[in-house]
């Protein structure tokens, strides 16, 4: 299926790794051309660069002036079709509510919810003056399963969403579309690294961190975590005018982990 994508230039946030990386990959592969932002890119993003269908910028996207910079580099290299907000982090905290500190807070709701506004917000001012633009944003089952050992993460993914919600409202009649993708666990760092919720769970109870994983992974009817291609693709079909009347819609890829409606 060709989802003629091939010309229009492209924004990812947090490009150099997971499902980052897998969706600047999927869309390098569609003819698009991307600007890929993280903090320092890895062996894998520079690859891509070394391709000729990515540029590679890095910038802090927890900062106010961050995503500016990244979508002034998009903007540089031609009209601006399609912004993937992608970049986040969670820390797990198995010490309780009380250990969350403000500074917590404040770093958790920085990267995952204003990282994302902040983009869209200089991203806009192009895309409306074309008539036209793709904006997906990577959330989380998490938005709507709230979990208390990632409770920052759990609250600042819900207010992602709505936010996403809200100005799909907005920006529906000005042809630019707005659209959110929830993943459960997904084979990355954030659950598999040395750092990741497994492991973390692990050390708190001495235990095995693959065993953790694959009683998470059990938890999914198909019995396996999501792989990050997988979210890849479903992000890159929304931004194609394939997905030309889908605005306002949150998108669940978890296995079957969710079981309610």
């Amino acid at each position: 299926m060709d989802l003629a994508l091939r010309g229009t230039v492209a924004v990812v946030t947090g490009a150099s790794k997971g499902i980052g990386l897998a969706i600047t990959r999927a869309l390098a592969a569609e003819g698009a051309f991307v600007v890929a932002g993280a903090r320092s890119p890895s062996p894998e993003l520079e690859e891509l660069v070394r391709s000729g269908t990515v540029e590679a910028v890095s910038v802090d996207l927890s900062t106010p002036t961050g995503p500016g910079e990244l979508v002034a580099a998009a903007t540089a290299r031609g009209s601006l079709g399609v912004v993937v907000n992608n970049v986040g982090a969670a820390h797990p905290r198995l010490t309780g509510f009380l250990d969350v500190t403000d500074e917590d807070w404040i770093t958790t709701m920085n990267l995952n919810l204003m990282s994302a506004v902040r983009t869209i917000r200089a991203a806009l001012p192009t895309m409306i003056a074309a008539g036209r633009g793709s904006i997906v944003t990577t959330s989380s089952v998490n938005s709507f399963l709230p979990d208390p050992t990632v409770i920052d993460y759990c609250a600042s993914k819900a207010a992602l969403t709505n936010f996403s919600k809200a100005l799909s409202k907005e920006l529906g009649p000005l042809g630019i579309r707005v659209n959110t993708v929830s993943p459960g666990p997904v084979s990355t760092a954030l659950w598999l690294g040395d750092d990741g919720v497994a492991a973390t769970v692990a050390r708190a109870a001495g235990g095995d961190p693959d065993a953790v994983a694959e009683r998470a992974a059990k938890q999914a009817v198909t019995g396996r975590f999501t792989r990050p291609d997988e979210v890849a693709d479903l992000v890159v079909f929304l931004a194609s005018d394939r997905a030309g009347n889908v605005t306002g819609s949150d998108f669940v890829i978890d296995g079957g982990l969710v079981t309610t409606l």
